[in-house]
């Protein structure tokens, strides 16, 4: 029979009853609510050295140091680095053979008045893992989805409790850690849509994984990485930037991918409104096109995201299939033009009307999401022979009908929707929400994902020749997908 989980309560109890774990709690924005489990709990002297709420922002400052943004991550980090050195200095002759010391901080924006703010904030635990080891980072940043800032404030203090009990007992199974989070909470309180373990003992452990199972476990939507491959937090990756992605598989990334990028990131960039110096560029994976939610390779994953950024881009991961619902969430974090690049096949699945079924508004319901004022689909061309391969095995463009140009080329000016729905194309077009790719390298079009990755695992020659070449060299460095 499967355990039932220990209630919050009990999690702080059996914390406060453990004399070998001691530290601080400095909590920021939505009162003190996790050192108030603590000790409402009992036995918290066993546990608190100290609570902090440096509220103002002149006191934050004099005592963290100053800080571009007070909820942000460098805050955080500025509070756990204070407040663990603070404990450590005075306390490690005393107690520190005996005792593991923590610092618990977290910085955020509860609801204000008017509920008209983003909610949202920064939460982390720097530990010991023995005594006297060296300190070892746990960091999340939150999404806090009620509607009410007493509930706000204790759905912080929950998970503030399921964080600290969850570095000490479940760190060893992150994946059992990632799921505690939410005890007593639930998705609809709470969304972590970042998480990162930093330290020594914790090298072994990939945040990109972590990243991943945020997703498949229903702690968030989307996760982003950098064009290192680091985990990154979106909405701070994006603040006052522009954003131009593309969907696909990238199995691996091919010319056709890279072209259609850059292609779109001239056009994008000629706009009056885009900024070059502030344009981010990301490669865009669902989870769908992972496997689906159970059956993710892991190694898999990670090759498609390392190939990505061998070429200089982020990428960003989903559970988003449907294209007015990434459309939405980018536009919660994004103020500037956004651009989305989308093959010819893929552009004709939005006029699925199948697809929108469970919109009370069906097809209109989610083009009025989809199609903003700042945002804008690029769609590149494809010749009328890769164009019925992928309608005819991968059921994508199947609901079109199309006549290649005296080029050979299916664009956005000969592609045929339903009839019920060329008033809605015509209306698209003519407000300028989709714009046709100019100036595509023919040479690699007739290229077809499936097959290139059947070269690559079987390293058939010329299977190099698909690719760019520094993700052909990184393939062969590291033997990725090789049967």
């Amino acid at each position: 029979m499967k355990e039932e989980p220990l209630s919050v309560e009990r999690k702080a109890l059996q914390i406060n009853l453990d004399p070998a774990k001691y530290g601080t709690f400095a909590e920021i924005g939505a009162g003190q609510e996790v050192g108030r489990n603590f000790f409402q709990a009992g036995g918290a002297a066993g546990t608190v050295a100290k609570t902090i709420s440096a509220y103002d922002m002149k006191f934050s400052d004099s005592i963290y140091g100053e800080a571009g943004r007070y909820v942000s991550r460098q805050r955080l980090v500025q509070m756990l680095k204070h407040e663990y050195e603070l404990l450590d200095e005075r306390l490690s002759e005393v107690r520190g053979q005996d005792t593991t010391f923590f610092s618990f901080a977290n910085t955020v924006a509860a609801l204000n008045y008017n509920k008209t703010n983003e909610c949202h904030g920064w939460m982390g635990i720097r530990l010991q893992l023995e005594p006297m080891g060296p300190p070892h980072d746990i960091i999340l940043h939150v999404r806090m989805l009620d509607r009410d800032n007493r509930l706000q404030q204790d759905a912080i203090g929950r998970l503030g409790v399921n964080i600290v009990y969850g570095a000490f007992n479940l760190r060893e199974n992150p994946a059992v850690f990632i799921c505690s989070l939410l005890d007593e909470l639930g998705p609809e309180r709470i969304e972590v849509d970042m998480i990162e373990f930093n330290g020594p003992n914790f090298e072994k452990l990939d945040n990109r994984i972590l990243s991943l199972e945020l997703i498949r476990n229903g702690l968030t939507h989307a996760v982003m990485f950098d064009e290192d491959g680091y985990v990154v937090q979106a909405a701070e990756k994006l603040y006052k930037h522009a954003c131009l992605i593309e969907r696909g598989s990238f199995r691996p990334l091919t010319k056709v991918n890279v072209d259609m990028l850059e292609k779109a990131r001239t056009q994008f960039i000629a706009r009056e409104d885009v900024d070059e110096s502030k344009l981010k560029v990301f490669m865009e994976l669902t989870l769908g096109a992972l496997g689906g939610k159970d059956e993710i390779d892991h190694d898999d994953f990670i090759a498609r995201i390392e190939v990505i950024n061998a070429c200089g881009y982020g990428v960003l991961v989903t559970n988003y299939f449907e294209y007015y619902r990434l459309s939405a969430y980018l536009r919660r974090l994004v103020r500037e033009p956004i651009g989305l690049v989308l093959g010819l096949n893929n552009l004709a699945d939005i006029f699925k009307q199948e697809y929108y079924g469970n919109l009370d508004g069906g097809i209109l319901e989610a083009f009025g999401v989809l199609f903003k004022e700042n945002l804008r689909i690029y769609g590149y061309p494809i010749e009328q022979e890769t164009f019925e391969i992928y309608s005819k095995q991968m059921h994508r463009g199947d609901n079109v009908e199309a006549q290649a140009d005296q080029d050979g080329l299916i664009t956005i000016d000969n592609l045929v929707v339903a009839e019920n729905l060329r008033n809605l194309y015509k209306y698209v077009r003519e407000n300028g929400f989709l714009e046709k790719i100019q100036n595509c390298d023919r040479t690699n079009m007739k290229l077809f994902s499936r097959d290139v990755f059947q070269k690559v695992c079987q390293r058939e020659r010329g299977w190099q020749d698909a690719l760019p070449q520094p993700v052909a060299e990184m393939i062969e460095a590291k033997n990725l997908w090789k049967c």
